[in-house]
Order: C-alpha cells, then sequence, then structure tokens
C-alpha cells in the first residue's frame, strides 16, 4: 500500500518559511525559526551533533518525521543551499529526487542518501519517489516554491507545521500564491509545547 505525502516545516508566526536569499539561511534571525529542533535528542543523533539532548514531545515528533519518510523531493533552489551546507553525510538518509531542468547523474552520499535529479516535472519526480519509498510516506521537503507547486496540484496529503513564536516581515511565505479555491483543509491535531505548536492538517481538493 502507498504512503502518504505530506510536508513538514517550520513557520513563523506571520507565515515566513525562509528568507529570499539563501546566503540568510544561517544568520541568527532565521535560525530562530529552527531553535525547537537543535537540542532534540533524534535530531541530534540523526546529524551527528553529539550525544544527549531533550526528549519529549518535540522529540517524538521529529523521530516520527524522519522514520515515516521512504523518499523525499525537493526543489533546485533547496538542494543548491543544502548542497553548500550539508555534513558529507547529508541527513535525509533516504533517496531524494531534486526537481530541477538540469541533467545530473545522482549523487551519492555517505549515510543512505542519494541525489536523483529529474527534469521532467514535480510530478515525474514524485512518481519516483513514491517507488523508492515503498510503502513508507514521501516528503516534499521543500523550499516553499516547490512545496506550493505540490499543494496546488492537490497532490499533498497532510502537512505539519511547527509554529514558532517568532515574526519576520518579511521573507517567503509558505501559502504565498495557494489556489485557494482548490484546495480545502481538515485539522488533525494542534499539539503545544514549550517551543513551539505542531499543527497537523489532512488536504483534499475542494
Amino acid at each position: 500500500m502507498a504512503g502518504k505525502v505530506f510536508f513538514s516545516v517550520s513557520m513563523s508566526l506571520d507565515g515566513f518559511i525562509a528568507p529570499e536569499s539563501p546566503e540568510d539561511l544561517m544568520g541568527q534571525q532565521w535560525m530562530e525559526l529552527q531553535q525547537w529542533i537543535f537540542p532534540q535528542r533524534y535530531f541530534r543523533e540523526s546529524l551527528k551533533l553529539g550525544e544527549g539532548g531533550e526528549e519529549g514531545l518535540d522529540n517524538d515528533i521529529v523521530r516520527e518525521t524522519f522514520e515515516r519518510t521512504g523518499a523525499s523531493v525537493m526543489g533546485k533552489r533547496m538542494f543548491d543551499a543544502g548542497e553548500r551546507a550539508w555534513p558529507e553525510e547529508a541527513p535525509f538518509h533516504t533517496p531524494v529526487f531534486v526537481v530541477t531542468h538540469e541533467k545530473r547523474d545522482p549523487w551519492e552520499r555517505p549515510g543512505g542518501t542519494t541525489f536523483h535529479f529529474v527534469n521532467d516535472g514535480i510530478e515525474t519526480a514524485l512518481d519516483q519517489a513514491r517507488e523508492a519509498a515503498g510503502d513508507r510516506d514521501v516528503r516534499i521537503a521543500g523550499g516553499g516554491a516547490t512545496i506550493l507547486e505540490y499543494v496546488n496540484a492537490c497532490l499533498i496529503d497532510e502537512f505539519t507545521i511547527a509554529l514558532s513564536p517568532v515574526l519576520f516581515g518579511s521573507g517567503i511565505r509558505l501559502f504565498e500564491g495557494v489556489d485557494a479555491g482548490r484546495v480545502a483543509l481538515e485539522q488533525v491535531r494542534a499539539e503545544p509545547t514549550q517551543r513551539v505548536t505542531h499543527l497537523t492538517y489532512a488536504v483534499r481538493e475542494r
């Protein structure tokens, strides 16, 4: 049985998930958006950031997200930023399908991550990711424009937002340009922690 297609992102209270420039992703302001995830034990173990770390609901959600994912899809903008920033052992540990216009051979990294470059559209990338994932889920990793393409094409089954208590005022909005006439949401759960509120929605075509 095929798994679900989902995305999971951190978002500021005013709706932003990333800066306009990839060079600003590691800036102090935007790092605040991800501050909830860095102390989590499972995240630290997965990225080999050292022993220890927090346990609890945040950690459980990180673990669930990683363990349910059998393959990921991302856009070229996210890949280009990550290619410069990820450690040699990239943090996905699954096949990753990059939606791009570039023709390029697969790029294999230590730890189980292989990047495959798909230059004939989001649906082909998703088909390949589904096949690679088997009965596990496919995560649309980002960035915002790629997530939006999948949302507007009604190819997302559900998503989770870690809503962070920060305000940015500018950047890339998660739902800028969403086809609200086609997309309807059903809230599945809301789980507050001391750091963020985890909001999960099922998606259906209106």
